[in-house]
């Protein structure tokens, strides 16, 4: 064999050990795909089937009670 040929057999071993090690980054991330996919179309169906609910505020809750503060009638509003 010449040098040439080991040239080229060194380069398409180094274009597969990349191919293999993006391959590998791509199929590690998937599960992370996956799950926020899954969330949302989760998200989606929710909002399709319960529209109402959504855009509807809690009935039971009471509002909070009025702040009231107590008027001195003997000093003149302070001054800012």
């Amino acid at each position: 064999m010449d040098g040439t040929a080991i040239i080229i057999i060194l380069a398409i071993a180094g274009v597969a050990s990349v191919l293999l090690f993006a391959i590998k980054g791509i199929l590690d991330q998937l599960p992370d795909v996956f799950e926020s996919f899954r969330r949302a179309r989760d998200a989606w169906k929710r909002l399709k089937e319960e529209p109402d609910e959504v855009a509807k505020p809690n009935d039971t809750e009471e509002p909070p009670p009025p702040v009231t503060v107590p008027a001195d009638d003997d000093e003149p509003p302070a001054a800012a």
